[in-house]
């Protein structure tokens, strides 16, 4: 009996844990009932003082011996367990950590028919090694790829590079190919039948730049890219392969990159690419230019141009334009790209693509900044005009269509007050509600509502007490 152990109450309120790798990658391929063994075994290891026995862990999941013993064989397979056959058998749990890494144990005729035939694959060019036999079965367990799949792509890559092709090579095509889930025989075939289907614009490009040989797996795949993913037509791939001249030779790795790019960029035609080629140099200067303005220094303008300037070029700002509009945002103290690259996406809502009506929109806020800081002295505000300032104005003039006269005049009765521009709101709100649109009906309504809004300001002067008070009757009276 342990000195020192957990009672059952303890360990019925406690965890079993399941790692994550486990879930992801060893859960969803294995059988129902092996997924139980693991589980319940593992639970056993964290549960001190049980009887783990094999015949009870049998009794308890209502399985048999055989059948426990032969789940445990699937995970011992699979690298996360390993079994003592001694007497009485003993399983030991591996951390799944360490399976990433380890060499997996596997059955021996699980892979007969396999080594047979990629042997056969390779015959008169190079011998597999047990560590490359090794890689090929860890590679088909962790990725859960038929063996028949990957024959296929073994072959298909010894026959496109006609030599004897290295282990690496076939696993990274094979793998890039799994991740796009491409992992059974019918798979493979599609995928290879699609390459087959792309045969006569591969052969154009070989023709143009005078390769004489069978494609490659990644020279295909990546055409597949470029005219699936990216949406080039051959015209336009076949045109940026042409462009490759003397010292600058062609390679697939080369123009993936420079497609990669124009698709970036959103550039797909022919004309719009070679547009952008000519102008290049003028957009350099213009990212130049638009730094300075803003302050900035970037001595690599290649990211500036590709991810800004193009982009605003694109919707339609011509560089004048763009450099006022920096000349605006650093006055603005807006001082990043990405802060300008707001402000020409509000000017492109406004439909501001010239700079004509540029200057137009800013002369008319410059006009209505003067208007409303005229007001702010009037009611002896000390400040300069803000955003709140402009959006009570528009409401004041555009919504509720007041007059700058009605405006001017209700500024003069907000002076002193503890909140002047507060108080000039809730009198022009009253005369939107009554419809007052003139200084002179202004004049009738406002004293009233004026004095009614501040009686106590008249406790200070010399009325006498029945005056104040007939006063205020009369205010109240005009509520009646």
């Amino acid at each position: 009996m342990s000195f020192c152990r957990f009672s059952t109450e303890f360990i019925a309120s406690s965890k079993t844990e399941l790692d994550n790798i486990f879930i992801n990658d060893y859960l969803p391929f294995a059988k129902p009932a092996d997924v139980v063994v693991y589980v319940y075994g593992l639970y056993l290891c964290n549960s001190n003082g049980f009887d783990n026995s094999l015949s009870n862990v049998a009794q308890t999941l209502n399985m048999s011996e055989e059948d426990v013993i032969s789940a445990f064989e699937f995970w011992e397979e699979q690298g996360l367990v390993q079994i003592f056959r001694t007497n009485p058998i003993e399983v030991t749990y591996i951390p799944l950590k360490n399976v990433v890494t380890a060499n997996k144990l596997y059955k021996p005729d699980k892979y007969t028919i396999f080594n047979q035939q990629a042997n056969e694959i390779f015959k008169g060019k190079r011998s597999i090694s047990k560590h490359e036999y090794q890689e090929y079965y860890d590679f088909i367990e962790r990725y859960h790829v038929e063996q028949e799949a990957l024959l296929m792509i073994m072959q298909y890559c010894v026959e496109t590079k006609q030599s004897a092709v290295g282990y690496n090579y076939i696993l990274t095509v094979a793998k890039n190919w799994a991740n796009e889930g491409i992992t059974s025989t019918i798979q493979v075939e599609e995928r290879l039948q699609k390459f087959q289907e792309k045969s006569p614009e591969i052969t154009e490009i070989f023709n143009l730049v005078g390769i004489k040989r069978s494609p490659y797996v990644e020279e295909r795949s990546l055409l597949n890219k470029w005219l699936n993913d990216y949406g080039f037509n051959i015209e336009v791939i076949l045109h940026i392969c042409k462009s490759f001249k003397g010292k600058n030779r062609f390679s697939f790795e080369k123009a993936d990159k420079i497609l990669t790019k124009y698709y970036e960029m959103k550039l797909f035609s022919i004309q719009e690419i070679d547009s952008f080629e000519c102008q290049k140099q003028e957009l350099y200067i213009l990212a130049k230019e638009i730094n300075k303005s803003l302050g900035l220094y970037y001595e690599n303008l290649e990211n500036i141009v590709e991810s800004y300037i193009l982009k605003w070029i694109n919707m339609g700002f011509d560089s004048v334009l763009l450099l006022d509009i920096a000349n605006y945002c650093f006055k603005s103290s807006i001082r990043t790209l990405d802060g300008m690259d707001k402000s020409v996406s509000k000017f492109y809502k406004l439909g501001l693509l010239s700079v004509d009506a540029f200057n137009e929109y800013m002369n008319n806020i410059i006009s209505t900044d003067e208007k409303i800081q005229i007001l702010l002295d009037k009611m002896q505000v000390s400040r300069v005009v803000n955003y709140i300032d402009r959006e009570n104005y528009k409401t004041w003039t555009e919504n509720w269509k007041l007059g700058e006269d009605v405006i001017d005049y209700a500024a003069t009765l907000a002076q002193g007050k503890d909140n002047p521009v507060k108080y000039l709101s809730k009198v022009l709100a009253d005369y939107h509600e009554k419809g007052i649109n003139t200084v002179k009906d202004a004049k009738e309504t406002t004293p009233v509502e004026h004095m009614k809004e501040n009686k106590k300001n008249f406790k200070g002067r010399s009325y006498t007490d029945t005056q104040l008070n007939a006063l205020f009757q009369s205010i109240d009276e005009v509520d009646v």
